[in-house]
């Protein structure tokens, strides 16, 4: 590929990046994207990518190519042995890397955006390279209440995706940040192995099964408590003046 052209596609890589982040994938034009890379040919992305698609796939693979090889240097086989933090922690460091910069945090930003094909981690594609899929097979597989594995291994990206996400945004809008970024990967390490780990509790009052019914107050119990009521209402109203 010549100089020019070369140069010409990073730079759409780069802008359409920023843009799909700042944005969003689904509201940034093709047409937005071109001016943002100085090219006055609305078709630069077709002719460099393929489509839009074509273009958002080279962002994804960009950036989350050399993550999964950071993945798979982490953790030895067999996945089996492993513990699941091992396991975990071979998702969550790699990818809180990107949070050191602007393409990163525009990367983790993207992925987020992305939820209607998480459920699609298993197959092979853009946001599923292979060590990816092998970690989260072998998590999968840890679930004991299989009707619901499949469900915990999504909610677990998503938890990872959206937390790093809104780490990202902070970062970039320069806002404060409750815990030290090492605390805030262990933490989240810790929340994903919960969802993994978690035994099956008993079925909540959702659908055709009522909640439990609350025990009958009795006359006195109710009494007693609307005095206590009145009596801290009184209170404030002391300390406080009568409501403005």
């Amino acid at each position: 590929m010549p100089r020019d052209a070369t140069s010409t596609r990073a730079r759409l890589l780069d802008e359409s990046e920023r843009l799909f982040a700042t944005q969003g994938v689904h509201r940034t034009t093709t047409r937005e994207i071109t001016e943002a890379a100085a090219q006055r040919n609305v078709s630069a992305v077709t002719y460099h990518f393929g489509s839009r698609s074509g273009l958002l796939e080279a962002i994804l693979r960009r950036r989350g190519d050399p993550l999964d090889e950071r993945r798979g240097a982490l953790i030895d086989e067999p996945l089996a042995a492993q513990p699941t933090r091992v396991l975990v922690a071979a998702l969550v460091v790699p990818y809180a890397t990107c949070l050191a910069s602007a393409s990163g945090r525009h990367y983790l930003r993207i992925v987020a955006q992305l939820t209607d094909r998480f459920a699609l981690w298993g197959a092979e594609g853009d946001l599923s390279p292979p060590h990816l899929r092998h970690i989260l097979a072998e998590l999968e597989r840890r679930i004991t209440d299989r009707d619901v594995a499949q469900e915990r291994v999504v909610a677990s990206i998503m938890l990872l995706t959206t937390s790093m996400a809104e780490r990202a945004r902070a970062i970039e809008d320069d806002a404060p940040v409750a815990i030290t970024e090492r605390r805030f990967v262990s933490n989240l390490a810790d929340m994903i192995v919960g969802i993994i780990e978690a035994s099956a509790g008993r079925p909540l009052g959702v659908g055709h099964t009522p909640l439990p019914k609350a025990p009958r107050m009795r006359s006195s119990d109710r009494l007693a408590l609307t005095r206590s009521g009145v009596a801290a209402d009184a209170g404030l109203t002391k300390l406080l003046g009568p409501p403005r």
